[in-house]
This record gives structure tokens, C-alpha cells and sequence, in this order.
């Protein structure tokens, strides 16, 4: 007949089975934060492209196979470029890293990734035009979708990085950029390298400011080893705005730009508007028809060789100031007022810059005027002040 096991035995195995438990809790509880905080700033997974397809999914420049691209999925007429590749006489660059793919007729890249539903989310990706002068993208993120133009060339070396945004509606973001365009040639088609995403939080309006965002602070992505910024697209409305609180009225896009690559008024972020009357940003804000009000702001240079005379023109509901700039170039700014009285419940508060502009070091690359640091406040004793 068997013993029963004795008392040091069970409590030997009830230990190990605890110790077991423990170490099994520990890993799941793990497992769970890795699931929890998995978003981060940033780039998608491989999403430098740098982690490329096997040459058994490879015939030339081509990729064969749906999922040849590590952790992408891929459709129609894709091409994996590596950085110094010709085209003809035209030599490929990449801006970062070593390798893009190039989008060809009706061809896509696809990425799924987890997401926190009802959040704000933008995109920043670089493109570059190759061989089709009327080239675009379209992006989608399922059930918000934009078409980007890419006619106009903002950066002389060809890259321009690009920002979308999107509401997240369900737990995973399918992200999709898709090349809509039908050429002669099927390689024809953009270039498209370092897709990243970041979370926004849009601020609100204040007692200190009845603008929202007005510092710019809350934006897009920034690569941090390029030095061209963020264009915001044309006609980009400001409840999917990836600059929250503001729409872009134009056909042009306007620059984000951040202190690390440029000379900004305050703080780290700032809009260049690099397309004259053509690239203007605009925000409604809740006034009280009669109340006098103050809008203020600041112009300056990014440092980056926009030389001359510059204007930025503001606007007030039916109020306008001319903001006249002198910029050498090399950073700095002055400060500017625009005092109305509201004559609506909701004021468009609207900026534009009066003249295009050139990079004096680079005829080829648009520039303009920085806005930074608006504020609107309402005047308590507007006699006082006059």
C-alpha cells in the first residue's frame, strides 16, 4: 500500500507549485503591459523599410509575394529602391537609411497596428516624385481616407514628409497608402520611406488663450534626422487636423517646423507659411459679439536662408493687419497685436503670408514667414488700453 507522502514532501510541493504560480502570474501580467503601452511615438515596424524581402520574393527591383515586405502587406506594382539606384538618367536618393519602395500604378502598402479607439492619431511619412508630374497618395485609415498632391515640390532635394490624421473607430488601424494614379509606364509612381505615427492629445481653449493650440506645441511627428519638417496638406479640416485646432484654407500646404532643425519664437514648435496667399491656417474661435478683443502673435524666420522682405497678413472676422518682416536669414522675430471687437458668436482667426519666397541658398526650395505663439484674450477695459 502506498504511504502517504510525507509532511516536509507537501510542503516542498506546495511551495514549487506556488513559486510556479508566481513566475506564471508574473509573465501574464507582463505580457499584459507589453499589450497595454505596445504604441509608442514613432516609426511603424519596419517602417524605414530597412528590414528587407527575401531575394526569393525579389525579380529585380520588384517584389513578388503579398507579405514579402516584413510586416507589410503589399498589392499591385511594388519595387524595393536601394539609395543610389538609376532610373534612366535620374539617380534615386533616400533620406534616411538605405532602402524605400516605390509605389507603381494602383500598387499599396498596407500595416495593421493596435490603437486605443475614439483617440486621435497622425501619420508622417516621406515621399518623393519620380517620373509622373501629377503624382499623389492616397491614405487611409478605414473610415477616414485623404488623397495628398504632390505636384508641388517643397524641398529642393526631391523628399518632402508629409502628415495625415485620423479618429481611431475599432482597436486596430489598418493603415493604407495606395498610389491611385495610372501611367504609361507601371513604375512610375512616388518613393515612399519612414512612416511613423504619433498620438494627439488636442488641447483646449483657456482663459489664457481662447485659442486652441495656439503655441503649435501639439503637431505631428518630426523626424529627427531630417531638416525639411512636416508639410500640413491643403484643405485639411480641423476635427482631423494632425495640427489640432487648426485647418489649413489653401491650396498649399504649410511647414511644421521644430526648434532642433530651425530657428523658432517659443517654445519647440512652429508653421512656416511657405506658399504666400496660397498656404494659410485658419481656427474658429467663440467670441461675444460687441467684446473687444486682442490677437496676438509672433512672425519671424526659420533660419534656413528665407531671405527679404516678408508680410504676414491676419485676419478677424472682418478686421486685417499687415505684419511687415525683414529677415537676413538667420532666426528672429518680432511680436505683433490685432485688437477687434467681435461682431458674431464664432471669429475666424486666419493667417497668410502676402509673397512667395525662395531659400537665397537654393532657388528651387519655397520658403516664408514663421507664425508662432497666437493668443486670443478678451479686453476687460478696451478705453484703457486705447
Amino acid at each position: 500500500m502506498c504511504s502517504a507522502p510525507s509532511l516536509s514532501y507537501q510542503k516542498s510541493h506546495r511551495s514549487s507549485f506556488t513559486m510556479r504560480g508566481l513566475a506564471f502570474l508574473s509573465v501574464l501580467l507582463c505580457a499584459t503591459c507589453r499589450l497595454a503601452f505596445s504604441f509608442t511615438d514613432g516609426l511603424l515596424s519596419n517602417g524605414n523599410f530597412e528590414l528587407a524581402p527575401k531575394q526569393s520574393d525579389m525579380n529585380g527591383t520588384v517584389v513578388i509575394g503579398r507579405h514579402a515586405i516584413p510586416y507589410w502587406e503589399i498589392s499591385g506594382f511594388v519595387e524595393y529602391i536601394k539609395s543610389g539606384q538609376k532610373q534612366g538618367d535620374m539617380l534615386l536618393v533616400v533620406p534616411e537609411g538605405a532602402f524605400a519602395v516605390r509605389l507603381g500604378n494602383e500598387a499599396s502598402i498596407k500595416q495593421r497596428m493596435k490603437v486605443i479607439k475614439g483617440l486621435y492619431y497622425s501619420l508622417t511619412f516621406s515621399a518623393a516624385r519620380t517620373c509622373a508630374q501629377e503624382e499623389r497618395l492616397n491614405i487611409s485609415v478605414a473610415p477616414d481616407s485623404g488623397v495628398l498632391p504632390m505636384q508641388t515640390l517643397y524641398s529642393s532635394n526631391g523628399w518632402d514628409s508629409y502628415a495625415w490624421a485620423f479618429q481611431a473607430e475599432v482597436d486596430v488601424a489598418e493603415i493604407v497608402i495606395h498610389n491611385p494614379g495610372v501611367e504609361e509606364d507601371p513604375a512610375c509612381g512616388p518613393l515612399i520611406d519612414s512612416i511613423a505615427i504619433k498620438a494627439l492629445y488636442p488641447p483646449r481653449a483657456t482663459n489664457k488663450n481662447l485659442l486652441k493650440n495656439g503655441g503649435f506645441e501639439e503637431g505631428p511627428y518630426v523626424f529627427p534626422n531630417t531638416s525639411w519638417g512636416v508639410l500640413i496638406p491643403p484643405n485639411i479640416e480641423d476635427d482631423h487636423s494632425p495640427l489640432p485646432g487648426w485647418m489649413v484654407e489653401s491650396l498649399k500646404a504649410v511647414k511644421y517646423i521644430d526648434s532642433d532643425h530651425f530657428s523658432v519664437p517659443e517654445s519647440k514648435r512652429a508653421v512656416e507659411l511657405v506658399a504666400g496667399k496660397e498656404s494659410a491656417i485658419a481656427q474658429v474661435a467663440r467670441t461675444i459679439p460687441g467684446k473687444t478683443y486682442i490677437l496676438s502673435f509672433a512672425v519671424g524666420d526659420a533660419s534656413n536662408a528665407c531671405e527679404g522682405s516678408m508680410i504676414i497678413e491676419a485676419f478677424a472676422g472682418k478686421d486685417t493687419v499687415k505684419v511687415p518682416y525683414e529677415s537676413k536669414g538667420k532666426g528672429g522675430f518680432k511680436r505683433a497685436v490685432l485688437k477687434f471687437v467681435a461682431v458674431s458668436p464664432r471669429t475666424r482667426v486666419m493667417f497668410l503670408s502676402t509673397f512667395y519666397t525662395m531659400r537665397s541658398d537654393d532657388f528651387s526650395s519655397l520658403c516664408g514667414p514663421v507664425l508662432d505663439d497666437v493668443k486670443l484674450l478678451s479686453v476687460r477695459n478696451p478705453r484703457r488700453r486705447m
